[in-house]
């Protein structure tokens, strides 16, 4: 299987010039624009205390100069991994666009106030789903599952107002590179990478594909 890549404008080191932060925005626009779905998935690396790498596909909720936000229980297994090594890669696979994007960063989590926000966005069902899944522990039956969740709603039935999840919240990836890659014909693809530093100052490289 191979796919031919190219036919838009290379990316160039003058498209960084006002920071990493307006070209995500701009290709995540592109990406909502070609209609690919889930646009804002991005596959998450993590290291646990043994030092084992694992990967999985979660969903951006926040993209801000101060880096990517996601949801999950703390307890889970990426959760766990991040607590143990509070670092983390993220890609966005806009393959279809020809583009990718990679964070890595020191990972925190975010605080209650902003947990809360985004938890009142999300649908009832959703919320419900949160607090009947204990995230990564073992399960006996999909029917088990499925009564838990049943368990979970007559709890709340008639509560409008379900609370967060005592061990549920957000991971923020603040950035100390952000790459871009282009896919580019006869795999000469373009990568170009943003190094931050403590301060915040930026360098951009380039890098051979």
């Amino acid at each position: 299987m191979r796919v031919s890549y190219g036919g838009d404008a290379d990316l160039v080191e003058s498209w960084l010039d006002d920071g990493w932060f307006p070209l995500v925005t701009s290709w995540l626009d592109e990406a909502v624009a070609a209609q690919i779905a889930e646009p804002n998935a991005m596959v998450l690396a993590t290291v646990d205390a043994d030092g084992h790498p694992a990967t999985r596909t979660v969903l951006c909720k926040e993209i801000t100069p101060a880096g990517v936000v996601f949801y999950t229980n703390y307890g889970s297994a990426k959760g766990v991994a991040l607590q143990a090594h509070p670092y983390a890669s993220a890609s966005f696979p806009w393959i279809a666009i020809q583009r990718q994007v990679t964070f890595r960063g020191h990972v925190s989590k975010v605080d209650a106030a902003d947990t809360q926000a985004y938890w009142n966005t999300r649908p009832r069902g959703s919320r419900l789903g949160a607090w009947a899944s204990e995230q990564s522990s073992l399960v006996s039956s999909r029917e088990a599952l499925e009564q838990r969740l049943t368990e979970v709603t007559a709890r709340f039935e008639g509560d409008d107002d379900i609370p967060v999840p005592p061990d549920w919240g957000g991971f923020r990836i603040a950035p100390v590179s952000v790459e871009f890659w282009q896919g580019r014909n006869n795999r000469l693809h373009n990568r170009i990478r943003v190094d931050i530093d403590e301060s915040g100052t930026t360098m951009l490289v380039r890098l051979q594909p």
